[in-house]
This record gives C-alpha cells, sequence and structure tokens, in this order.
C-alpha cells in the first residue's frame, strides 16, 4: 500500500467521487485522510495516482451562482487522460503514457476552466450569461441589453461589456470565436434573418475593432430558427431575442 498526501482533498467532494468511481476504484484508488492511498501494488493504480494529482492541480471550481465546489473540466480530463494513457501504452511505457494522458487530458480543460473563470469575474452583473458546453463556453448576450427595436448598432451601454469581453479574449488567444444573432418570429422570417445577421456582424466586427484577429471570428444571422423558449409569450420572445458568442480552442 502507498499513500500520497494532497492538500485540501476533502475540499471538494466532486472529485473525491471521481477518485472513488468504479473505472479509477478498479485501479485500486481510494481517498482516506485526507491522501490518496494505492491499496494494492497494481501498476495502473499506481500510474492513475499521476492523473489525480494533476487532477488536483488542475483544481476544483467554485460554481459562482451556487457557491459549491465541484471539479473543474481539466480535472475531470486528467484522470481520465491518465487511464487511457496507461490502458493504450505497452508495460514497458504505461508511466509515460499515464503522465501524457494525464496532461493532454487536463490541458485543453484547463485553458477553457481559466478563460470561463476570467469571463465569469468580468461578466458579473451585466445581464451576461456564461454557460458551459464541454470544452467551449457560451455568453448568452441579451437582446434588450445590446440593440434597440429593430436596429443594429449596439448599445452604447453596452460597450464596456464588449471591452470586458475583449481584454479576455486578447489574454487566451488559442481560441475561436463565434458570434451568433437570433430573433424572436415577430415579423417576417428573410427580415428577422437579415436583422440577426446584421447584429452578429456588429458585435463582431467591434470585437475586431478591439485588437481581437478578424481571422478568429465569424458571425453568423439565424433569425428565428433557434429559439430557446417560446414566442407565444412576451418574455419567451424577450429570451429569443439575443445575441450568443461561442468561444472554442483552436482547432476543436
Amino acid at each position: 500500500m502507498a499513500i500520497y498526501g494532497v492538500s485540501d482533498i476533502n475540499s471538494c467532494p466532486e472529485l473525491i467521487k471521481l477518485v472513488e468511481s468504479d473505472v479509477v476504484t478498479n485501479s485500486s484508488l481510494m481517498v482516506k485522510n485526507e491522501s490518496l492511498v494505492v491499496k494494492n501494488n497494481s501498476v495502473v493504480g499506481r500510474l492513475v495516482v499521476v492523473g489525480v494529482v494533476v487532477a488536483f492541480l488542475s483544481g476544483c471550481v467554485t460554481d459562482p451562482y451556487t457557491g459549491q465546489r465541484k471539479a473543474s473540466k481539466a480535472a475531470i480530463g486528467s484522470i481520465a487522460g491518465a487511464i487511457l494513457g496507461a490502458a493504450v501504452s505497452s508495460k514497458e511505457d504505461r508511466k509515460k503514457g499515464a503522465l501524457l494522458g494525464a496532461l493532454a487530458g487536463g490541458g485543453a480543460g484547463l485553458y477553457m476552466d481559466n478563460q470561463e473563470r476570467k469571463l465569469r469575474n468580468k461578466l458579473q452583473g451585466t445581464g451576461v450569461s456564461v454557460s458551459r458546453e464541454g470544452d467551449a463556453i457560451r455568453l448568452n448576450m441579451p437582446g434588450n441589453l445590446t440593440f434597440a427595436t429593430n436596429s443594429s448598432d449596439i448599445q452604447s451601454n453596452f460597450y464596456s461589456v464588449l471591452n470586458s469581453v475583449a481584454d479576455v479574449f486578447q489574454e487566451f488567444g488559442d481560441t475561436s470565436v463565434k458570434v451568433t444573432g437570433h430573433t424572436d418570429s415577430r415579423g417576417s422570417e428573410n427580415y428577422n434573418l437579415q436583422l440577426s445577421q446584421k447584429r452578429a456582424e456588429s458585435v463582431a466586427n467591434y470585437l475586431v475593432s478591439q485588437s481581437i484577429s478578424g481571422n478568429r471570428i465569424r458571425s453568423e444571422g439565424w433569425g428565428e430558427s433557434s429559439p430557446v423558449a417560446t414566442n407565444e409569450t412576451a418574455s419567451g420572445r424577450e429570451q429569443n431575442r439575443r445575441v450568443e458568442i461561442q468561444i472554442i480552442p483552436k482547432g476543436a
């Protein structure tokens, strides 16, 4: 039996659940008294420790809305990468495979975790929501904040919000950005499509004016084709009038 001390291990219940999940338990690993314990001399079990340690270095994150501590995407990727790296490597190369798998599994996730954290901090209280979908980050900008009715000109009080977004994009240059415009179903379908395209272009062009490379950004108008709520109520239509920005790692 080998014991590896990891500080604050109990501060993140989700990571403990990951360590004690079936796939890792089968690799002979458990959590006890703030330590990672390899229960026998299993080669794979000892190698998975590498992934778990990288996971804890990647860190637990705090959900700013619930205050709950949860495993970051990088942490999950590190553990999965270590297991896969050890499993697909030859017996002689398992240690190297586990390490490379842990680093590769956590790398993109950690990069996007850090970017998500910066965006949440900068956009808190602005009305723009930040959500995570795998390694992608989505910003939802409600139409009542960004544009006047039937206009594709950005409202003056929204420039500061876009400036904050641009600051983060400058810091995290290894991502691609897609801006999509959306409308409710009032008016003709063709008019809504054109309006949504112009609004997406306005946001994309402003980001380019703030020194974000145009090669990183593309814009699309989706009109009324992708509602997130019913168009039968005023509140539903308000939710559908929006601009979304999706951020993904380059090459993904």
